[in-house]
């Protein structure tokens, strides 16, 4: 009997390792190392392939001493000598990005606005004075140029596919903190009205940027340059004399900012395209905007491009090369970014006749028209 169990026990003993040797091997998952958990969610990689192109801005700014109402006082000047000039500096800071091997760099006007002295610091420790190759206050933008040799310009994106949701990154020097990362989203697109710039058309992000991020990088996921921070909305604190922000920033679009920045390169100056028309909404018999908000010309400047193409006062403009119009601002945007000398195809409703011009596209000075 003992030996019969001895032939059946030990089988079964040597079939269940077999088992356990099979099942730990090809069917049970392996055990939790903390060499083999799975990477998290991470825009490193956008950062990383972004961040040698954002640059930390500071410049300087002479300013004469303030006033001193005691040496204006007849009295006071009998007894003192001469006063000798002088004069203070006034320090701030911002951002910039790298759009070019040749040291381009594009940042906000507004940073750089009257100062005497600019100096770039790049993420590599390097830096330089920058000198201002053009300004264009009607989008708050301007264009710098260091001579520095090997810069990393920025990756870029197609601006007009950005979408509401999309996860950004805002990179800049905020309030010295340079090359600072902030993740948001797209809140919005084509912000205007804020009365900020002549064209406006901000995206809106939730990324948190501070004093200094202006003229820094909104990326996307893939590193490539979506728009050019500028502005966050604040609501001020009367009480406390401070303004705090509410996470609502604004982005000049990438695509508009290399238009922009084109132009100053081999311009010195923005040339846009000029109708000579002043515009406003159709509006109902009640007041209401119809379905379509179509434009309605208000007035035709003087031998402007409209006069000449027949353009009148009262015309229904509905389409302009083709396209329905049907926003005055994405209007004059469009044909601000023709060039002069081009043609453009006008539908305008006249009473209940539909009729097509040709105007020959001029140049913009200093219009509030399209």
């Amino acid at each position: 009997m003992k030996q019969s169990l001895r032939f059946i026990t030990w089988p079964a003993i040597a079939g269940l390792l077999a088992a356990l040797l099979i099942l730990d091997r090809w069917v049970l998952p392996p055990p939790d190392r903390g060499g083999d958990v799975p990477e998290t969610a991470s825009y490193a990689n956008a950062v990383r392939s972004a961040t040698p192109a954002v640059v930390n801005i500071y410049t300087a700014k002479l300013l004469p001493t303030r006033r001193n109402f005691f040496r204006e006082d007849q009295f006071y000047r009998r007894f003192e000598t001469p006063p000798v000039q002088r004069q203070r500096i006034e320090r701030s800071l911002g951002s910039g990005v790298i759009m070019t091997p040749e040291g381009h760099i594009l940042t906000n006007n507004h940073v750089i606005h009257e100062a005497d002295a600019i100096q770039v610091l790049l993420h590599d420790g390097r830096s330089a004075s920058a000198v201002v190759i053009g300004t264009d206050p009607a989008t708050d933008l301007a264009v710098l140029k260091v001579d520095l040799p090997g810069l990393q310009p920025v990756a870029l994106a197609d601006s007009d596919t950005a979408r509401v949701g999309d996860v950004v990154l805002a990179i800049g020097n905020p309030l010295g903190f340079g090359h600072s990362v902030t993740q948001g989203i797209v809140s919005a697109l084509g912000r205007y009205g804020l009365q900020l710039s002549t064209y406006e058309d901000y995206i809106q992000t939730d990324a948190i940027i501070h004093l200094g991020n202006s003229g820094g990088a909104l990326i996307n996921t893939r590193g490539q340059l979506l728009g050019i921070n500028t502005l966050i909305y604040t609501s001020g604190d009367q009480s406390r004399g401070s303004a705090t922000g509410i996470g609502i920033s604004l982005a000049i679009p990438a695509n508009l900012a290399l238009f922009v920045m084109d132009d100053l390169i081999r311009y010195g100056e923005v040339i846009r395209g000029w109708l000579g028309v002043s515009v406003g909404p159709v509006r109902r018999v009640d007041n209401e905007l119809p379905a379509a908000h179509l434009l309605e010309v208000t007035s035709v400047a003087e031998d402007s491009p409209a006069q000449r193409a027949g353009i009148q006062v009262r015309d229904i403009i509905t389409h302009i090369n083709g396209e329905p119009v049907e926003d005055g601002r994405i209007t004059m945007h469009r044909i601000a970014q023709l060039r002069p000398g081009d043609n453009i195809d006008i539908t305008v409703q006249r009473g209940q006749q539909s009729v097509d011009l040709t105007a020959i596209v001029g140049t913009l000075r200093q219009s509030p028209t399209i």
